[in-house]
């Protein structure tokens, strides 16, 4: 179960860290000074999110590092799983933001948001819904 949970947390991890160095360079381009307030604060909410999202993703490898040889493999299973859920949660909601301010600068539509909601809806159609109404419907007891 371990091997398989941090299988699992590699793909994310390295998707929320690209995207964490990413936004760590926004602050330094010559345009963040032209953003508009709100913008900024969208800019800083996405990054403070961002650099939770890399605690909770890789608080799992130091729980391991941590707890390994004392016998307490199902503990740190189960609170590795509750931090990678934690961090995906966080993950989604540091794309949403990224999207939306990605997109606000871009277009300056009215529409953004719009477009914002539905492609949430779809990462939590993909990441959620998907894997619970699986094993839902699939697992007995």
């Amino acid at each position: 179960m371990w091997g398989e949970l941090i299988q699992e947390i590699r793909v994310a991890q390295t998707g929320v860290q690209i995207l964490f160095g990413f936004l760590l360079t926004v602050v330094f381009t010559p345009r963040y000074a032209d953003l508009q307030h709100v913008d900024k604060v969208i800019y800083i909410v996405t990054v403070v999110l961002g650099a939770c999202a890399t605690g909770a993703l890789i608080g799992p490898v130091s729980l391991h590092r941590l707890v390994s040889g004392r016998r307490v493999k199902p503990q740190a299973v189960q609170w590795a799983s509750r931090l990678t859920f934690v961090g995906l949660l966080l993950l989604l909601c540091t794309m949403t933001a990224s999207l939306l301010l990605i997109l606000r600068v871009a277009t300056h539509d009215a529409f953004v948001p719009y477009l914002v909601a539905g492609v949430v809806a779809w990462y939590a159609l993909c990441w959620f819904v998907l894997p619970l109404w699986t094993r839902r419907r699939y697992t007995t007891g």
